[in-house]
């Protein structure tokens, strides 16, 4: 009989997000959730708990009749960053082009973003950061994917993947690290030089470190080839880092194909990504992470078709893509756009944001649903079913978050 250390009870639905679960989302009217220490004891009735585990000194949770779930899993984010490009946004919704930005003196872009950080202390960009997380948090994400790829120079780049252990350290959040030296080109040096500088510096500082879980690259016309995106990809298996690729966000020039081939953990963006690519990427087992408010932010011409992948048989995940052309700290804002503007259920993107997106951090093992044994990361929304959380539209605020089995977010209010 496992000792349980908490009991979330008076739930109005429980969603256990399982594997198996035939409606996508496992929804449960008469369940709680008993927790052993940092991971889930078990999912059931009141009656099967109370049998079955010694509840003499569990922590009693109230869910208040309200909306039991996995926390969020946000598998795609820019998280580190310094100051923002509101200028430039707010040039860009008016419908100015990047030529006419750039006449005004408004800096722009990725390379904007990479001269401010050179300026900004490892402290700055942690509190900043942490500022985002713990928004996030108040949202339902317990766990955030972070990015490098604001430094384009060897220094800078170990300086913001420190910054993400630093991170994890001080907040409740678990921050897992991607290397993206291959984000964009420096200014200051040859497109050769800067390759052979992340090949031959970089990779190998940042797997000795141990900084980094996984190896990105932006292959797009434009940035980086697929030549070029499989030579640094390679390099990063040789020292341990994973695959993933941002590909096909503004043109098809084979990355999804070299994501497959590579069995890239995922691949992300996936607006110009060609049908008969989806056979090879759901075979590869690739998870396609899709980003609404990203599309939204910019105006894309062409949103990425969820529809179509879904109906194909990929695996897609939700992500907010936080970044400073796209800053939303909210994951339910995200269910919302996929559900109203790319024809996601609300059980598919709930799911898209949980589980499959724990996927895309190869974490389904132990986080993104509700089972005995995964570790106990739950969010508690105010809401009466999980409808509610695609319908609220510009709510999503959490009443209670929980991290390994610990309350790390609560807030009284009646309103999500």
């Amino acid at each position: 009989m496992a000792r349980i250390t908490a009991l979330i009870e008076n739930a109005g639905q429980v969603l256990t997000c399982a594997a198996d679960a035939p409606d996508l989302v496992g929804v449960r009217t008469d369940a709680a959730v008993a927790i052993s220490d940092d991971v889930i004891a078990a999912v059931g009735t009141p009656a099967e708990i109370a049998a079955a585990h010694d509840l003499g000194d569990a922590q009693r949770i109230d869910a208040g009749g309200g909306l039991v779930m996995p926390g969020f899993v946000d598998c795609h984010t820019h998280l580190v960053f310094h100051r923002s490009r509101v200028e430039e946004y707010a040039q860009r919704v008016q419908g100015r082009s990047p030529a006419e930005i750039r006449a005004m003196g408004i800096p722009m872009g990725i390379s904007a973003t990479a001269r401010m950080m050179r300026e900004a202390s490892e402290e700055q960009l942690a509190e900043s950061a942490a500022e985002r997380l713990a928004h996030m948090l108040s949202f339902g994400t317990t766990t955030v994917e972070s990015k490098s790829g604001y430094g384009l120079n060897t220094a800078t780049e170990i300086k913001m993947l420190e910054v993400n252990r630093a991170l994890n350290m001080r907040q409740p959040i678990e921050v897992v690290s991607t290397f993206l030296g291959a984000h964009e080109f420096p200014e200051d040096r040859s497109r050769e030089a800067y390759i052979a500088e992340i090949l031959d510096e970089m990779i190998p500082e940042v797997a000795r470190r141990g900084l980094a879980e996984f190896n990105d690259v932006y292959c797009d016309d434009g940035y980086y080839t697929v030549a070029e995106s499989r030579a640094i990809l390679e390099r990063g298996l040789e020292y341990g880092l994973k695959v993933k690729i941002h590909t096909d966000a503004y043109s098809h020039i084979g990355g999804s194909t070299l994501a497959a081939d590579l069995q890239a953990v995922s691949a992300d963006h996936m607006n110009y990504t060609a049908p008969e690519e989806y056979e090879a990427l759901r075979k590869a087992g690739v998870v396609c992470v899709v980003m609404p408010a990203l599309d939204f932010a910019v105006g894309h011409s062409r949103p990425f078709d969820a529809r179509a992948m879904m109906d194909a048989g990929l695996t897609l995940a939700l992500a907010t893509d936080m970044c400073p052309g796209c800053w939303l700290e909210s994951m339910p804002f995200v269910v919302q756009l996929a559900c109203r503007l790319y024809r996601f259920g609300p059980a598919e993107a709930i799911r898209a944001g949980t589980l499959h997106a724990a996927r895309a951090l190869d974490r389904a093992d132990r986080i993104g649903s509700l089972e005995a044994g995964k570790q106990a990361d739950i969010a508690i929304f105010p809401y009466e079913r999980y409808e509610d959380m695609a319908y609220r539209l510009g709510r999503g605020r959490a009443r209670t978050v929980l991290k390994a089995g610990r309350i790390v977010f609560a807030d009284d209010r009646e309103t999500a």
